[in-house]
């Protein structure tokens, strides 16, 4: 008989609304004890929400993985995972045991480590974070500074996703997604910086007038657009959608913005692109980026990250070393 998600947790004074599992709904798989080997496998399986991706992800083959999802079923009393069509989705008690596992993990891994109270600058640790090209160009300096200032600290920087709009589990399994609000991301943030875009053209553009573009010149010219994912759009591109200006068919697109500036110059395309990136780039490129005729549009970035990662002390120590570190350079800047 399934049991009732009520039945299998309560809820913990000290931790608010995260259920606390009763230790009496495990099944014991030796004698008397529980086998800590699953944890790894477990919460593969409860991020991923896939068994071929958690297998991927742990290095296991997908009957060993299937296995240990079996195994997994036993001790909880819950299937964890069910299909849906072609994919797989969290069932409500597994989504209630996520957070909780994500705290335990790092805890044991302390413990297990000989270092229950680590000190985060000498942690040993990989961070990722899910950056665009510009994001890095602008990090780079204050990832340095914090990364000079705690050795074991890694970090791994990979693309933001390509379908924004279903960011939960990238939240859940990178550390950090580094973004402008209003695409998808959804969980807590902090400010990191602010920029505005604007039109990139060749110096020599005949379109440019008194270091300006029109708006129906920008209309009219061809256009190079830098694509993150075919549901990912940009606040330029969602103002530019609002003007009735389709930019779905461009004559040149690329996965990201470093290469516009390179692939801008000596034609007579236009791109849209953070105005700090037009000005670092456009000297050595011979283009220059002018306001945009569409109106200003501002760039916030943010750091986002999931609320499970709240007190992982080298996930507190780490961001606000990041916004401090960065706030300083754009102040002697």
């Amino acid at each position: 008989m399934e049991r009732r998600v009520e039945d299998t947790c309560h809820r913990s004074p000290a931790l608010g609304d995260l259920p606390v599992l009763r230790v009496g709904t495990m099944r014991n798989m030796t004698n008397g004890g529980y086998d800590l080997n699953l944890l790894v496998p477990l919460r593969a399986l409860l991020e991923e929400a896939n068994v071929t991706r958690a297998g991927q992800r742990v290095q296991l083959g997908q009957s060993s993985m299937s296995s240990a999802l079996s195994r997994l079923r036993l001790v909880f009393n819950d299937e964890l995972l069910v299909r849906v069509g072609r994919d797989y989705e969290l069932t409500p008690f597994a989504r209630l045991l996520l957070p909780q596992v994500q705290a335990t993990i790092p805890l044991l891994e302390q413990v297990l480590a000989g270092d229950p109270a680590p000190d985060p600058a000498t942690a040993h640790r990989t961070l990722s974070l899910m950056v665009t090209d510009y994001g890095i160009m602008r990090l780079r300096g204050a990832i340095s500074t914090v990364l000079a200032e705690a050795p074991g600290i890694q970090v791994d920087l990979v693309p933001l996703p390509e379908r924004p709009m279903e960011s939960e589990r990238d939240l859940v399994t990178h550390d950090f997604v580094v973004a402008v609000p209003g695409i998808g991301i959804d969980g807590l943030h902090a400010p990191l910086l602010e920029d505005e875009y604007v039109c990139l053209v060749d110096a020599k553009n005949p379109a440019l007038r008194d270091g300006g573009l029109s708006f129906d010149d920008f209309v009219a010219l061809p256009q190079a657009v830098a694509q993150f994912g075919r549901l990912h759009f940009t606040p330029a591109d969602r103002r530019l959608r609002e003007l009735g200006i389709d930019r779905r068919e461009p004559r040149v697109t690329t996965s990201s913005f470093l290469p516009l500036p390179s692939i801008v110059a000596g034609t007579d395309l236009v791109a849209v692109v953070p105005r700090v990136l037009a000005e670092r780039l456009g000297p050595v490129t011979g283009t220059v980026g002018v306001d945009a005729p569409f109106g200003a549009v501002e760039i916030a970035l943010k750091l986002w990250w999931h609320p499970s990662h709240e007190s992982d002390p080298v996930h507190v120590w780490f961001r606000e070393r990041l916004t401090t570190a960065l706030t300083a350079e754009l102040a002697a800047a």
